[in-house]
């Protein structure tokens, strides 16, 4: 255990009266000297082949853990500090989404792509690591351009360098597809394809792989509840302040991890620094519990706005409540200290000239004091290094050899291992794919496949009919007509005229014939997923239509075909198929009740019931 001595306060003389502003002075930071005097000491360990005892080998940047008290900007300052000393790092264990490198060039190419003539964004975008344009670059397009703006004037120098042209390129490829695609498709495609997370991460190093996984999460998650819309997107998660919280003893990776103590808790590092030892919590509670344990009265609320406010029982609840937090706070002291396996270095950084009184520096000072030597420290860390009396402490001399374990207690008194704790576990085999119910058969193949000589036209027509009946039944009937001919009128699906009306005839008929009341009434659901295995075959599928009741289940299957048959003998037996297995899933699902299946035939429209006797024998 080292406990060096403290950062001293910056050195400020005070200028000169009335003197301008000329001479440029270096600001001189205790936490950033402390920081990189931490940084520079792993880095010598590492350069030097330092050996850690207890591993027998060198040390690691991994085998180091910086523990802070409180989320300040001193854990970036140390996470500044080991980037400039070139050790690993592998950042704070929480961050701000958006105040990540990554994804402010992720949400810059966004705003580009909803506002290509906004100058600004545009130069972030060029200066980023996705188009990666360096000052001159931007200076020769921005430079000298008249009245024109700098989207423009890409434009019209695409021609001049190969860096302009491949610049020009890339955007006007991502302005083009920026309307026709989700935020996450959009983003998807640029760190994919476009290799944009290969580059972003060649300049910003591995700490940015969980900002990018994160952003890209979100945006999964936006489309769930939102329109996929970019610029709503965009919106939402800068209003979002979303903070990623990493789980830095799951990276696998050769880094410096820097964490709170309260996050380590369960952590272990053979070498943790403890460099926020000076900071103490602050009461200001001025709401307090009294229980009617301690007073003989029941439990209230008691409010005093001053400690000068106090009278006796307030006085007390205040203390209570301080002897409280400081008990707290040597907890977790506590639990700093134990998180070290092998060495454990306490610093600190300060303003003043004398700790503050029970912080944790005093409290460990004042035991080295009496149990540990004393050595020289020095920090060498530029002009702003700092000299004083350490104290270190150790169990054992550094370099010793381990203590030898204890030989074993003789085992042949304890009983042998089971048969079955030494015998190879059988093998389960390849796992089952699992097969969609219209799928259950050698025989089942697609009877129309969805390209061909009519483009898709027959394919097409049953998926709109197959969503229409989905989601019309939904609707009161006195919409369901409109509603059916927006839908159809979609750009999207070219449809003629015709066909709309057609369609739409088609569905309406359907829903609106007394016939399939049933079918459509209350206690039924479009589109219900079902999952099951039918003698152990996994089955995956989505029922068109399932109406349940108290002692019969419903279960219908929507076709399109052109003419439908008009006899059972004469339906498809992929369709027969697919019924069976749904009915024996279904089965499974809603023991004790009867399980009945038909196929509606959308073109009659004629609602077939099915037997159970003409689907048994179906599935293997």
């Amino acid at each position: 255990v080292e406990l060096w001595p403290l950062v001293p306060p910056a050195e400020v003389s005070p200028p000169e009266p009335w003197a301008p502003p000329v001479v440029e002075r270096n600001a001189d930071d205790p936490g950033a000297r402390l920081a990189a005097a931490i940084a520079q000491r792993v880095r010598r360990w590492i350069d030097s082949g330092e050996r850690l005892e207890s591993a027998g080998r060198p040390i690691q940047a991994g085998d180091v853990m910086v523990l802070v008290r409180q989320r300040t900007d001193f854990m970036q300052k140390l996470v500044d500090a080991f980037k400039a000393a070139r050790v690993p790092v592998a950042g704070v264990d929480r961050m701000k989404l958006t105040d990540q490198l990554a994804v402010q060039d992720l949400m810059a190419l966004g705003r580009f792509a909803l506002l290509p003539e906004d100058d600004l964004t545009l130069a972030v975008v060029l200066k980023g690591p996705l188009v990666g344009f360096d000052d001159d670059a931007l200076f020769a397009l921005a430079w000298n351009r008249g009245g024109r703006g700098l989207w423009a004037t890409l434009v019209a120098r695409a021609g001049d360098t190969p860096g302009f042209g491949a610049a020009h390129v890339l955007l006007a490829d991502l302005l083009a597809g920026a309307d026709y695609v989700t935020p996450f498709a959009f983003y998807a495609d640029i760190l994919g394809r476009r290799r944009g997370r290969e580059k972003i991460l060649a300049r910003l190093g591995l700490e940015a792989v969980d900002p990018i996984g994160e952003f890209l999460a979100l945006a999964l998650a936006y489309e769930r509840s939102n329109p996929p819309s970019l610029q709503g997107f965009l919106h939402w998660i800068e209003t979002r302040d979303a903070e990623i919280k990493r789980e830095l003893e799951q990276t696998g990776r050769d880094e410096v991890r820097v964490i709170t103590v309260h996050g380590a808790k369960g952590l272990e590092a053979p070498i943790v620094f403890l460099p926020d030892t000076l900071s103490k919590p602050q009461a200001r509670a001025s709401l307090f519990w009294l229980d009617h344990e301690a007073h003989a009265e029941p439990a209230f609320v008691l409010w005093s706005s001053a400690k000068a406010l106090d009278d006796p029982v307030a006085a007390a609840a205040r203390a209570a409540a301080a002897a409280r937090m400081e008990q707290e706070y040597h907890r977790l002291l506590y639990v700093a200290l134990t998180r070290a396996r092998d060495r454990l270095y306490l610093c600190g950084a300060t303003v003043a000239r004398t700790p503050p009184e029970g912080c944790w520096y005093s409290l460990v000072a004042s035991a080295l004091e009496r149990l540990g030597e004393a050595f020289e420290f020095t920090a060498d860390v530029g002009p702003r290094g700092w000299t004083g009396a350490g104290f270190r402490y150790a169990t054992r001399p550094t370099g010793a050899a381990l203590p030898s374990a204890s030989p074993p207690e003789a085992t042949a008194s304890l009983p042998p291992l089971p048969d079955w704790a030494i015998r190879t576990a059988p093998d389960d085999g390849a796992p089952v794919r699992p097969r969609a119910p219209s799928r259950a058969g050698a025989d089942a193949t697609p009877l129309r496949a969805p390209v061909g000589e009519d483009h898709g036209a027959l394919y097409r027509r049953g998926t709109l009919i197959h969503r229409l009946l989905q989601i019309l039944p939904t609707l009161p009937p006195e919409r369901r007509a409109a509603a059916a001919a927006h839908f159809l009128a979609a750009k999207l699906h070219r449809l003629s005229p015709e066909a709309q009306a057609a369609y739409a005839a088609e569905t309406l008929a359907v829903i609106a014939d007394p016939r399939f009341a049933a079918v459509f009434g209350a206690g039924s659901a479009a589109e219900v997923p079902i999952v099951g295995t039918i003698e152990g075959v996994p089955f995956v599928g989505q029922i068109d239509r399932m109406r349940v009741g108290e002692s019969e289940v419903l279960v219908v299957d929507y076709k399109t075909n052109r003419p439908p048959p008009v006899e059972i003998a004469r339906v498809p037996r992929p369709y027969l198929r697919q019924l069976a297995a749904y009915r024996a899933l279904v089965m499974r699902v809603y023991p004790g009740r009867s399980v009945s299946c038909a196929i509606l035939w959308t073109d009659a429209p004629r609602l077939m019931p099915i037997p159970a006797a003409a689907l048994d024998g179906l599935l293997p």
